[in-house]
């Protein structure tokens, strides 16, 4: 099976989200963020507390994404964000989802 190229202004990230930031909908505002935005990928809460983001899209909408995290949704409290990019185009999903 071949494989679709990858648009050339694709962004694949990795973000890890750290504060007060499980408990306080911030999953599922990040989901329907990145939803209105397009983009696909994965929402989770990690076991040490912080939140875990996969996104893929246009590099503009996942640099929208990354400004969202910062403050996510009024009733967080974010203390650091970190920002890992991966290979454009290695996400396989097909929406933005929310994880455990």
């Amino acid at each position: 099976m071949r494989r679709r190229p990858v648009p050339e202004r694709t962004r694949t990230i990795r973000a890890l989200v750290s504060g007060r930031v499980q408990g306080v909908g911030f999953r599922w505002t990040c989901m329907e963020e990145g939803s209105r935005l397009g983009l696909v990928g994965e929402v989770s809460n990690l076991d040490d507390g912080d939140v875990e983001v996969l996104a893929q899209g246009p590099a503009d909408d996942v640099s929208r994404l990354i400004a969202w995290l910062y403050h996510g949704p009024r009733w967080a409290s974010v203390a650091s964000v970190q920002i890992e990019e991966r290979r454009p185009g290695s996400l396989r999903h097909r929406a933005f989802v929310m994880g455990n």
